[in-house]
């Protein structure tokens, strides 16, 4: 199959599970049709697939990810003189490394909104499906919603790196309180444990509890690095660490940081 017949199998069977969208024609030009997949992907709850729908969903995200390029981090240069610490800009799905983290809510199963800007659904988009299926299977046998602070840790299926870590961070409602602070650097530090003990040795960090959960960018880069860099200086498993950030302002603090 070529790349246009596996998307256009895609939409036909994610269109054919919902009845409300059965016989919805399918739009003639690329773009609008990865807008549609992305899409009914995003808002599909977590249940049973069929194997042959997984097969060519993989071949699918497997060149799709090649498409949109991909940054390894053997060709990045570490921070100054510390060689552990790497800063880079762009898209976290892009990154072939060890392992990534995603910034989750409470109820680890990615972001359900079409289409939506936040890490979580992107990594969802483009790791597959089997991840929120994993992810359900998770949180069924847990049998309550994450803990802020904790993590979890999945493959990475379909997107460069090897694993996911998933954690779920403070949001803020008013002004930012210490609890909420160490809550923060919970998640690095319990990422960076469960990273090692699975024998991760290159992990990237995305900007932890800032955007939609109101942490100010300032300080939780300070909790970020500062949790970070202490970490690594009692737990030598952990071999880079690539903070990884998307707006120019996030860029700017962390590079005074680092």
């Amino acid at each position: 199959m070529t790349q246009s017949e596996r998307r256009e199998y895609l939409i036909q069977y994610l269109l054919k599970e919902e009845r409300r969208l059965y016989g919805k024609k399918i739009p003639v030009d690329k773009q609008r049709q990865e807008n549609l997949l992305r899409s009914l992907m995003n808002v599909r709850p977590p249940k049973p697939i069929s194997g042959d729908f997984l097969k060519i969903q993989d071949e699918y995200l497997k060149e799709r990810n090649f498409e949109r390029g991909i940054t390894d981090i053997a060709d990045l240069k570490p921070v100054g003189s510390d060689t552990g610490l790497y800063l880079w800009q762009g898209d976290i799905t892009t990154l072939k490394c060890d392992a990534i983290v995603n910034a989750c809510n409470s109820q680890m199963l990615g972001c359900f909104s079409p289409m939506h800007a936040c890490i979580d659904n992107f990594i969802h988009t483009y790791a597959g499906m089997e991840l929120r299926l994993k992810m359900h299977e998770i949180m069924a046998k847990q049998g309550h919603e994450e803990e802020t602070g904790k993590a979890k840790i999945t493959s990475g299926y379909n997107l460069p790196t090897k694993y996911i870590l998933h954690t779920v961070g403070p949001i803020i409602q008013w002004k930012v309180t210490k609890e909420d602070e160490d809550l923060l650097a919970s998640c690095y530090t319990e990422c960076l444990k469960l990273a090692a003990d699975t024998g991760v040795e290159s992990i990237a960090f995305c900007c932890l509890s800032t955007g939609v959960f109101r942490f100010p960018q300032q300080r939780a880069a300070e909790i970020a690095t500062s949790t970070v860099k202490q970490y690594l200086n009692k737990d030598s498993r952990i071999k880079k660490v690539i903070f990884n950030v998307f707006k120019d302002e996030d860029l700017k603090i962390y590079s005074g940081l680092l």
